[in-house]
């Protein structure tokens, strides 16, 4: 049993899901009385469900409370430009929902209780009210809303009171839980068996049809994000040609990063890549790592496309208010994005309540997002942790021209 349990652990998550994918859809087709595989993606989305709200709370305190302070104007612009990034990469994927819309099969969409808002007063008036609710109460009703609120305002308090020890502390607790998150992972072959069982018995295998369509929408917004929005950012900010710079650190960090799958791994990666940029290293020893945490496009684009792809099969009306609020959320979401693979995808509940969606449906497209991941979530790591590396050396490289130094993307040999 040991060595069965051993083998498992140490085979590739992605070989996995797609054995879960295919065993779900192979049951599905020809034992369609197997209902009780409907049961592993039960609690898979039940353990995600109860996991999620703590992993928000956690993670957001713990970005903010330990974010860099004292480096002086390049880190001020390192900071701005990964958020800027990470919203603007948010609102390419509302526009691309809008033109592309994509409605996913949901079970109990019938049936879902869903508050969907009517006028911008009600809209305020519940944000407010779900901001304002009692952060113990947040966390146990899994009102997203609140508990990222409260998440800002500990983190930003603990960050200007809180001694180094108690940041550490933040920081372990955040490991802790994303190592549980982590665990929860482990067993997603077997919910993802269980999720398209009971897909495929519902709907046949027209269900990858959808899929492969918000599939689509997901890599376009990336491709958009990462080859146009982010190189206008770098020559807005240097006023030169950027793409010599974002294709290197694609080429040096991103491919790493699409096998890795962790915008953590690829740590080391960057700082080496940084290093050979001949980057000041007391400056990008913390602008890397803090990037790794809250520069986030490729999770911003999966929170924002999968929240409104639920929301347009749900039939929730979003107006623009209400799709650059979600933005807005997305972004500081996506800031305490769990470093484990698919993070990103537990914080869709959190957007999807802030359009009046129901929690068990918000959990179903997680789900979703674990089917299509073997692509979305390679590609959002290597879209997050290159543009890391191309914004660390931006905000420097900004700092060089304010001194009068030569700019070049060239390789500095220090060996």
């Amino acid at each position: 049993m040991k060595k069965v349990l051993g083998f498992y652990t140490k085979s590739p998550l992605i070989l996995r899901i797609l054995i879960g994918l295919l065993i779900g859809v192979a049951l599905g087709l020809w034992v369609p009385q197997a209902e009780f595989v409907t049961i592993f993606g039960d609690i898979f989305v039940g353990a995600l469900k109860a996991i999620a709200p703590i992993l928000v709370f956690v993670l957001v305190i713990s970005s903010l409370a330990s974010a860099g302070k004292g480096l002086g104007s390049r880190f001020r612009t390192v900071i701005i430009l990964y958020m800027l990034s990470t919203f603007l990469a948010a609102v390419v994927a509302v526009g691309a929902s809008y033109l592309f819309p994509v409605t996913i099969p949901l079970q109990g969409v019938e049936a879902a209780q869903n508050t969907p808002p009517q006028g911008l007063t009600e809209v305020f008036g519940t944000l407010l009210n779900n901001m304002v609710q009692n952060p113990v109460s947040a966390i146990i009703n899994a009102n997203y809303v609140g508990i990222l609120t409260w998440a800002i305002f500990i983190g930003l308090a603990l960050r200007i009171v809180a001694k180094d020890r108690t940041k550490e502390l933040l920081s372990d607790l955040s490991d802790g839980v994303s190592k549980v998150v982590g665990w929860i992972i482990q067993i997603a072959p077997f919910g993802i068996l269980g999720l398209v069982y009971g897909s495929i018995n519902e709907y046949g295998l027209d269900i990858f049809v959808d899929y492969g369509k918000l599939l689509l929408v997901l890599v376009g917004c990336m491709i958009a994000v990462a080859l146009i929005v982010d190189p206008i950012v770098v020559a807005i900010t240097l006023r030169r040609n950027p793409y010599p710079l974002v294709l290197r650190c694609f080429k040096e960090s991103g491919i790493t990063a699409f096998f890795t799958r962790s915008s953590a791994a690829n740590i080391p990666v960057n700082m080496k890549l940084c290093e050979r940029l001949g980057l000041d290293r007391e400056y990008y020893s913390v602008a890397i790592p803090l990037g790794a945490t809250i520069n986030m496009d490729g999770a911003a684009i999966t929170i924002t496309v999968m929240s409104l792809a639920t929301a347009f099969t749900m039939g929730v009306e979003v107006n623009p208010i209400m799709a650059l609020l979600l933005s807005i959320v997305a972004t500081l979401g996506a800031c305490g994005a769990s470093g484990v693979a698919g993070g990103s995808l537990l914080l869709i509940p959190m957007a999807c309540s802030l359009l009046g969606i129901d929690g068990d449906i918000a959990m179903q497209v997680v789900g979703v997002g674990f089917i299509i991941g073997v692509v979305q979530d390679s590609l959002e790591t290597a879209i997050n942790s290159s543009g890391d590396a191309i914004f660390a050396a931006t905000a420097e490289f900004r700092e060089w021209k304010k001194q009068g130094k030569p700019v070049t993307f060239k390789f500095v040999d220090k060996d």
